[in-house]
C-alpha cells in the first residue's frame, strides 16, 4: 500500500501544499511508530531547532523507519528571516546519530561546476526580473552556463562544493 501523509503548519509558505496533517515539525500530531519513512525537502535549513525536529520524525517512525532529507550547504539567504542554518556533512552525520538514527548515507546533490552555475542563474535572475527584464541575453546566458556546466562536472565534480546534501538514515 502507496500512502502519503502532508504535514504543514497552518499557514503553509506554498498556498497550494496538500496538506493531511496541521501541525510543525517540532510537533506532529501523529502517534509513535505510526509512518514508514519520511521525506523532508530543503526545509531543516529554515527551523531554529534542528535537532528538536529530528527526534520528532524519528519518534513516528517504524523501528527500521527510513528519513529521507535534502539540507543545504552552500545556498543564497531565502525565505528571510527563516533561513538559520547550512550543513556540512559532518555536521549532518552528528545531527542525525545525536537524535537517535542510523545514517546510511549522505551524498552530496551536485559539485562545483552546477553549485557555481545555479547561484549565478538565481543572481541573473534578479536582474531578469527587475528593470532590465526585457533584456532577452539574460535566460540566454543562464542556459549557455547551465550547459557548460554540465559538461565541466562530467570532468571534475568537486563535492565539497555542493549546494545540498541528500541524507538517508534509519531508525534504530
Amino acid at each position: 500500500m502507496t500512502e502519503h501523509v502532508g504535514l504543514d503548519r497552518s499557514k503553509p509558505f506554498n498556498a497550494a501544499a496538500e496538506v493531511d496533517l496541521i501541525g510543525t515539525a517540532y510537533n506532529i500530531p501523529a502517534k509513535d511508530a505510526s509512518f514508514d519513512s519520511a521525506i523532508s525537502t530543503a526545509a531543516l535549513e529554515h527551523l531554529a531547532e534542528p535537532e528538536i525536529a529530528l527526534r520528532e520524525c524519528n519518534r513516528i517512525l517504524k523501528p527500521g523507519g527510513m528519513a529521507v532529507y535534502t539540507v543545504p550547504f552552500i545556498w543564497h539567504l531565502h525565505a528571510e528571516p527563516w533561513d538559520y542554518f547550512r550543513f556540512s556533512k559532518f555536521g549532518l552525520q552528528h545531527l542525525f546519530e545525536k537524535a537517535g538514527f542510523e545514517v546510511i548515507e549522505i551524498k552530496p546533490m551536485a559539485g562545483f561546476w552546477a553549485t557555481s552555475v545555479t547561484m549565478a542563474c538565481y543572481y541573473m535572475d534578479r536582474f531578469h526580473r527587475g528593470p532590465l527584464h526585457y533584456v532577452p541575453v539574460i535566460p540566454a546566458l543562464g542556459l549557455l552556463f547551465q550547459g557548460l556546466a554540465f559538461f565541466l562536472g562530467k570532468i571534475d565534480k568537486a563535492e565539497q562544493w555542493t549546494w545540498m546534501y541528500t541524507v538517508v538514515a534509519r531508525k534504530r
